[in-house]
């Protein structure tokens, strides 16, 4: 943005597309806005800005911006507080009379926005949280275009075919406990709100029967995660262990946890050539967030599984569908692209990973800190595949 768009904006009044402080703490108050023009309730499909460094009365307050803070303000992204996760670029521009912050917020495409379980938007001059009614607006607003498969209705499974357990669940982390208190909604209704059922179609979205299923599988083919514990290098060797492992989301995540910690096991290390330290062969957490990795990105229309198959000397995890959106082979793991953002989201809510697009990062900088050689990553059209290398003993 030059200084002479930034000065016409600041000029404009506060409303549903423009927010002004001078507070560089307020993180709460940030989010909210962010929150706001994500859920663009006037739907003017345009962005909304938030201002940070501009008086109420248009004038600048003479701050310096910091590198630190731009980042604090983008990682307003990624933290998981904001759900889905909100487009949003930050920027600086140096005026006369000071420095200002600028984060430019897109309209969400899967609407309801919520910070820390509220859905925020405006209402006249004031920030609010939205209604039963207004969430429901919300709700009709998704545009056909932006539907991602996770989003979409799976008009061959019925509510029955969820578990409601599992949606109490996930609702009383996603919602805050004011609005679930408050809430007369019926369990569509609510299912709706969080993406989980199509209230056009009557039916779950193909995120519900994956996230809530009762047989996930039955719908979806593929919704397996193949595991096979091989004694030897090659996969001609007989498998010594085998198991197709399904079922809804959450339980196959579990089940996967325990078995990564039987391929996790202990060796020691020699340290300043004399003690000795007990070390894994693999970190734990590093398989983790690849396996995770796999089944957010994952090509759910296809009938090929994820698959983790361990080795005597590496293990190999793989899904189908090759790399989404603005990802590629040379920008990869630092630009992230959601095929499905409604399971990414479920899986941030239910606490399986802490932030969004770190996950191939961590691994790799566990790895290193264990002694792994830096894992393999190949790419392809139909799928992404993943080495992972055993500490060398010592």
């Amino acid at each position: 943005m030059t200084q002479a768009e930034l000065e016409q904006l600041m000029q404009s009044t506060e409303s549903e597309r423009l927010e002004k402080t001078i507070s560089l703490t307020n993180t709460d108050k940030f989010s909210e806005a962010v929150c706001v023009f994500a859920n663009d309730m006037g739907n003017q499909r345009q962005p909304g800005y938030l201002l940070v460094g501009v008086h109420d009365d248009n004038t600048l307050a003479g701050m310096h911006i910091s590198d630190e803070f731009l980042r604090s303000l983008s990682d307003l992204r990624s933290a998981g507080n904001i759900l889905p996760q909100p487009a949003l670029t930050v920027e600086k521009v140096v005026m006369p009379g000071g420095e200002v912050a600028i984060v430019a917020v897109q309209p969400s495409d899967l609407p309801p926005v919520r910070y820390k379980g509220k859905v925020y938007i405006r209402v006249g001059p004031r920030r609010a949280i939205a209604n039963e009614q207004e969430e429901r607006l919300l709700n009709e607003r998704r545009t056909a275009t932006a539907l991602t498969f996770d989003v979409q209705p799976c008009q061959e499974a019925l509510l029955s075919d969820l578990i409601p357990g599992l949606f109490e669940t996930y609702r009383n982390r996603a919602v805050d406990e004011e609005t679930i208190a408050a809430n007369h909604r019926t369990l569509e209704a609510q299912m709706a709100s969080l993406r989980l059922f199509s209230n056009r179609f009557n039916c779950p979205t193909n995120a519900g029967v994956v996230l809530l299923g009762r047989k996930p599988r039955y719908f979806f083919p593929g919704h397996y995660i193949q595991f096979l514990l091989f004694a030897g290098t090659n996969m001609t060797d007989l498998p010594i262990d085998q198991a197709e492992i399904e079922g809804d989301l959450s339980s196959m995540i579990r089940e996967m946890e325990l078995r990564i910690r039987t391929v996790s096991t202990n060796a020691l290390k020699q340290v300043d050539g004399w003690r000795e330290q007990v070390v894994p062969e693999y970190p734990e957490w590093a398989l983790r967030e690849l396996l995770l990795n796999a089944l957010v990105h994952r090509d759910y229309s296809s009938t090929t599984p994820v698959r983790f198959y361990v080795f005597a000397d590496r293990i190999e995890i793989a899904n189908p569908g090759g790399l989404f959106g603005g990802s590629s082979p040379e920008n990869f793991p630092t630009v992230n692209a959601y095929r499905n953002p409604v399971l990414a989201e479920a899986v941030k809510t239910l606490g399986f990973i802490n932030r969004f697009g770190y996950g191939v990062l961590r691994a790799q900088t566990l790895l290193s800190n264990n002694g792994n050689p830096p894992p393999d990553f190949a790419f392809s059209s139909v799928g992404v595949k993943v080495t992972v290398w055993k500490r060398k003993g010592e």
